[in-house]
């Protein structure tokens, strides 16, 4: 008896998405698999399925998003003290 194996789907280059600051609500929905990130998530691998052209069909998209949020620099550098010793 003879195994069959089918040879792994051709993956193309990863697809990064930087989606920038956004808010915790959408990133929650896009987390569920729904909202506006998701949407626009399906969009862009749409866009770049079709820029392959017929070579996308046997390759596998896989999108990397990226969220941040930057966080706030603190003001002052004296460390609560109002004498500079």
């Amino acid at each position: 008896m003879a195994q069959q194996t089918q040879a792994p789907a051709a993956t193309a280059p990863p697809i990064i998405i930087d989606m920038g600051k956004v808010k915790k609500k959408k990133v929650r929905d896009f987390k569920d698999g729904h909202g506006e990130l998701a949407l626009e998530v399906q969009q862009i691998v749409a866009e770049t399925r079709g820029n392959l052209g017929p070579d996308a069909a046997n390759k596998e998209l896989v999108p990397i998003v990226l969220v941040y949020r930057k966080k706030r620099r603190k003001k002052g550098g004296g460390g609560g003290s109002l004498f500079p010793f």
